[in-house]
């Protein structure tokens, strides 16, 4: 609820230009480093690739498959609804707060489509958190869950700053994008808890 209201938040914000500043400031800082880093733009367009669409998808199926093998549909079931019904919702958001993305002129990539909240920063928040807690969960070693816990959390951060440095996404798109991952991220963790719990009476029965 906290990730959630955060990007409620962030939204309102959006909607009333007071993230304009700080948003074209961000803009104008990833393409001065472009410009002075020529290795930055190449590094991060390869690193970009970690939250999009196919890279998801294959992830996805293969954390699902990998769950299922383990004897977890109900994980594996919640793991695959999460990234559903959050690219779903990222869709409904983006044509309802109809923001357009930053001026190609800004961006080392140019890209089609709507930008709030970013999609890679939502989805691979969606994803790597989920499986990352849910992985954590089965650790008995509480310095391994942490490990687990924050690399999920890097990866999140990773994907969502590649998008501001290469222009295609204001930061706020991005923060906004990682909120909302997150509350979903958690949404679909208790869901999957709940699963796994209610399993437990009809195996002692």
């Amino acid at each position: 609820m906290l990730a959630l209201s955060g990007f409620a938040a962030l939204a309102g914000e959006m909607r009333e230009s007071d993230t304009a500043r700080w948003d074209t400031a961000a803009l104008h800082l990833a393409q001065q480093w472009r410009a002075t880093h020529p290795l930055v733009e190449a590094v991060m367009r390869e690193l970009s690739s970690l939250g999009s669409t196919p890279v998801m998808t294959l992830f996805t199926v293969l954390a699902a498959g990998c769950l299922c093998m383990a004897g977890r549909p109900a994980r594996a079931a919640a793991v695959s609804l999460a990234m559903i019904t959050g690219a779903l919702a990222v869709t409904a958001l983006k044509s309802g707060f109809g923001r357009v993305r930053p001026d190609p002129a800004f961006a080392a990539v140019v890209q089609d489509g709507l930008s709030f909240p970013s999609g890679h920063a939502s989805m691979s928040a969606v994803f790597y958190l989920t499986v990352g807690v849910l992985v954590a969960q089965r650790q008995a070693g509480l310095r391994m869950r942490a490990f687990l816990i924050g690399a999920a959390a890097f990866m999140t951060v990773l994907v969502g700053v590649t998008r501001v440095m290469l222009g295609v996404h204001w930061a706020s798109d991005v923060l906004a994008g990682w909120a909302f991952g997150a509350g979903w991220a958690a949404l679909w963790f208790w869901i999957a808890a709940h699963l796994r719990d209610a399993r437990r009476p009809r195996s002692g029965a």
